[in-house]
C-alpha cells in the first residue's frame, strides 16, 4: 500500500475502524480510557487538520451568508430539543432517559461535525462557523432551554467555555489556516493526510467515551438506543429539509443537516452527570457513538452523489 492510499483507506473504512475500536473499549475499557485527560488536545488536533484544508477566503463567503448562519443556529437550538421531548414522549422513555435526551438535545454542535462536513463535500467553513457560534452561545442557550423544558437549573461556566472554545477550536483552526497560507508549497504533499488523521482521532475519542461508559452500555438499553437513532436521524432530515425549504443550495443544506443532527454529546454527558445523575448520561453516551457512525455513512453517500 503506497502512502497516498492511506487517507483513502481511512476515509472509506471509518465506520469499521470506529466500531472495532469501540468494541475493544467495551471489552477492555482501560485500552482507551487513558485518553480522557487528552480529549481537549484531540479536539484541537481535529480543528488544526480542518484549518489546513481551508483558506481565509473561504470564511469571507460565509460572512456574506450571515442570515444562513443565524438560521442554522436557530434550527440547532429549536429542532433538537423539540425532537428530544417528542421522541421521549412517543416511546414512553423513563424519566432519567428523557432528561438525558433533553440535555444532549440542548447542546451545541459537535466538533466532529466539521470532519463529517469535509467528508460529505459540504461547506466546511460554514460548518466551522456554525459550530463556533453555537458553542459560544451555549453557556446562555443550553441552560435556558433545559430550564424551559425540565424546570431544572444548570450552570455552565461562561468564561470557562469561552476559553475552551478558543484553545480547542479557534486557536488550532487559525494555526492551520496560517500555516497553509505561509507554507502551502512545502505542506502540499502532507495536506492530504490531515483529514484522515482527524478521522482517526475521532475514532479514538469515541472508543474512549465508550470505555468510560462501559457498565451503562452493557445493560443494552434498546429503547434508549432507538430513541437516540431517531433523534439523530430526524435531526439530520429536518435540518436538510428546512434548509432546502429556505432555498439553500444542496451543499449548504448538507452542512446545516450535519450541524443540526450532530451534537456536542461530550458536553451533554458532563451536564447530565453533574446535575441529574449518572443514569441520565446514557443518551449522551449512545449519541456520541451513533451520530459519528451515521454521519460518516451519510457523508459517504453524499460524497458519491453527482450533485
Amino acid at each position: 500500500m503506497n502512502l497516498e492510499a492511506i487517507p483513502r483507506f481511512v476515509e472509506r473504512h471509518f465506520i469499521f475502524i470506529a466500531v472495532v475500536l469501540s468494541g475493544v473499549a467495551l471489552i477492555y475499557p482501560p485500552s482507551f480510557t487513558w485518553i480522557k485527560p487528552h480529549i481537549p488536545l484531540g479536539l484541537g488536533v481535529i480543528m488544526f487538520g480542518m484549518g489546513l484544508t481551508l483558506d481565509f477566503e473561504d470564511f469571507v463567503e460565509v460572512f456574506r451568508k450571515w442570515r444562513l448562519v443565524g438560521y442554522g443556529i436557530a434550527m440547532q437550538y429549536a429542532v433538537m430539543p423539540t425532537l428530544a421531548v417528542g421522541i421521549s414522549y412517543l416511546l414512553g422513555l423513563p424519566e432519567e432517559a428523557t432528561i438525558g435526551m433533553v440535555v444532549v438535545g440542548s447542546c451545541p454542535g459537535g466538533t466532529a461535525s466539521n470532519v463529517i462536513a469535509y467528508l460529505a463535500r459540504a461547506n466546511v467553513p460554514l460548518s466551522v462557523t456554525l459550530t463556533l457560534a453555537s458553542t459560544c452561545l451555549a453557556p446562555v442557550l443550553t441552560p435556558a432551554i433545559i430550564y424551559l423544558l425540565l424546570e431544572q437549573q444548570v450552570a455552565i461556566d461562561f468564561w470557562g467555555m469561552v476559553r475552551s472554545v478558543f484553545w480547542i477550536v479557534v486557536f488550532p483552526l487559525v494555526d492551520g489556516l496560517i500555516l497553509r497560507r505561509l507554507f502551502r508549497r512545502w505542506l502540499e504533499p502532507f495536506l492530504r493526510f490531515f483529514p484522515s488523521l482527524s478521522i482517526m482521532v475521532i475514532a479514538l475519542l469515541i472508543a474512549c467515551i465508550i470505555g468510560l461508559n462501559q457498565q451503562t452500555l452493557l445493560g443494552f438499553p434498546i429503547l434508549v438506543f432507538i430513541a437516540v437513532i431517531l433523534h439523530n436521524s430526524l435531526g439530520l432530515a429536518v435540518g436538510y429539509g428546512f434548509a432546502r425549504m429556505a432555498k439553500c443550495s444542496r451543499r449548504d443544506a448538507r452542512t446545516l443537516a450535519i450541524e443540526v443532527g450532530m451534537q456536542n454529546s461530550g458536553l451533554g454527558v458532563a451536564l447530565a452527570v453533574k446535575f441529574f445523575g449518572a443514569a441520565t448520561a446514557l443518551p449522551g453516551a449512545l449519541f456520541s457513538l451513533w451520530h459519528n457512525l451515521s454521519g460518516v455513512g451519510l457523508a459517504r453517500r453524499w460524497s458519491n452523489s453527482s450533485d
